[in-house]
């Protein structure tokens, strides 16, 4: 008889020679414990493997039983939600479901946690959206929902963690859960993070998010750790009919005359430098190699002083201050979110305007705070950094204005994603400043190469 038992993120498998075979594709033979291991998420093809070549087998490893799980949302899915979540249970249960913020992902996680009943680990990227999630599943199920995060350590049969937290634990928990829920799975391909997936053995997996794709190529390995994409649906599908109606408006401006000719200065030192190092940034390893010089070399210092100066100018031009006043008026009485690149941009923003001023630094009790005066109307402007990138739900945001912003497209629709949940007579609008004749245009056009920015408004300064 084979036998099969969890231990420390990893499975032991033990038996007669002759009766390995079936599961041999998935192990490796250890001689410290003079038997076979396999990695976690190896658990169910392993158990598949055992039980279709009629193997008897001692299952040990598994630390978990059905549940019974009444869901007490009266909801009744979209049609999309309906064919996300029958193609999901098409695919074995496993796999990736792609729609946009807004679109309601959250409940087709919920009817995937009712079909399974399962006990099941939700993991989410920021505690922000843990205490959301516990919340909403709290609501949905009637249950008491466990928390790994924020200083709680509490496990239940209904689970939510960070990503941190659960690649801390999971080597202790990995056996306790047969659903496993990733939301915003891009960030799951991730070195550290991709390891609370093999360490879980949770032969149901589904994961969740907006834009699964990553510019280092590694969303293949969501295929491994997840399951393939099982069903997508994009913003422009869903617009105006599930998601707000909504427009994009690039305002190109020009830097003030002293600005210009500092930034010219600061690019060529900098661009120099890139030169004469051969140094193709767009290169995945080039950005690397920069840093790397920049720190071995005498006119290094100046290099990246002159980069990051550069780039300074260009994000938080006066400008873009003047814009931000203008926008502030046209908007009067509607919910604004203003996103900016950098924490010194933001608080700079909130100086100016005596706008709350949220970023990675700030308090999670004071977060809370912050955003629930936001949706209250106390706060009608808002000044973030990243922090509300992706997640948060702030459905009475209906204008969104990017002062500043990486090249990266999944950013960029993530922040268009912040102003699309529906409500009545919402005419939803993102605005994106870039200052002309810099290096923001390039960034610009790398962001918006997505079919949502299609019907793009460009106006000149």
């Amino acid at each position: 008889m084979v036998t099969v038992d969890f231990q420390y993120g990893t499975l032991l498998v033990h038996g007669p020679e002759a009766e390995m075979a079936p599961v041999r594709p998935w192990c490796r033979a250890d001689d410290r414990v003079q038997g076979w291991r396999a990695e976690g998420m190896a658990y169910g093809p392993i158990i598949l493997a055992l039980h279709g070549a009629g193997v008897p087998y001692l299952d040990r490893a598994r630390a978990f039983q059905p549940l019974s799980l009444v869901l007490a949302d009266a909801r009744e899915p979209r049609d999309y939600q309906w064919a996300a979540l029958e193609a999901w249970q098409g695919q074995g249960r496993r796999g990736v479901v792609v729609l946009p913020t807004g679109a309601g992902k959250s409940l087709v996680a919920q009817r995937a946690m009712a079909r399974t009943q399962r006990p099941t680990l939700v993991v989410v990227p920021t505690l922000d959206l843990v205490a959301q999630w516990a919340r909403q599943l709290e609501e949905a199920f009637g249950v008491t929902v466990g928390i790994l995060g924020g200083g709680e350590r509490r496990v239940e049969a209904i689970t939510v963690s960070t990503y941190d937290s659960a690649v801390l634990t999971m080597e202790f928990h990995g056996n306790r859960f047969g659903l496993l829920v990733v939301d915003e799975c891009h960030h799951l391909p991730s070195s550290s993070t991709q390891q609370l997936a093999r360490l879980c053995i949770a032969p149901f997996r589904l994961g969740l998010s907006a834009t699964p794709e990553r510019d280092d190529g590694s969303d293949r390995l969501l295929d491994d750790l997840l399951g393939p994409i099982c069903y997508r649906r994009d913003i422009d599908e869903l617009r105006g009919r599930v998601l707000a109606p909504y427009r994009t408006v690039r305002l190109e401006v020009d830097l003030e005359a002293d600005e210009q000719a500092l930034y010219q200065r600061h690019r060529a030192v900098y661009t120099a430098f890139v030169r004469q190092n051969q140094i193709r940034l767009g290169d995945p390893r080039g950005w690397g190699r920069f840093i790397a010089l920049c720190a071995r070399q005498p006119e290094g210092r100046a290099a990246l002083d002159a980069y990051l100066e550069q780039r300074r100018l260009a994000r938080g031009s006066r400008a873009k201050i003047r814009i931000l006043w203008d926008l502030f008026r046209r908007h009067a009485g509607e919910r604004l979110l203003v996103f900016t690149a950098d924490n010194a941009t933001a608080y700079d923003i909130g100086r100016r305007f005596l706008l709350p001023v949220l970023t990675h630094h700030t308090r999670l009790a004071e977060r809370r705070q912050t955003l629930d005066a936001f949706r209250s109307g106390e706060y009608p402007i808002l000044v973030t950094s990243r922090v509300l990138n992706e997640g948060v739900d702030v459905p009475e945001a209906s204008v969104g204005i990017v002062v500043s912003g990486s090249a990266s497209v999944r950013e960029h629709v993530q922040r268009l994603g912040r102003i699309l949940r529906p409500q009545a007579g919402k005419q939803a609008v993102l605005y994106e400043l870039v200052s002309a004749g810099t290096s923001e245009s390039y960034v610009s056009e790398r962001r918006r190469q997505h079919r949502a920015y299609q019907r793009t408004h460009t106006l000149p300064s």
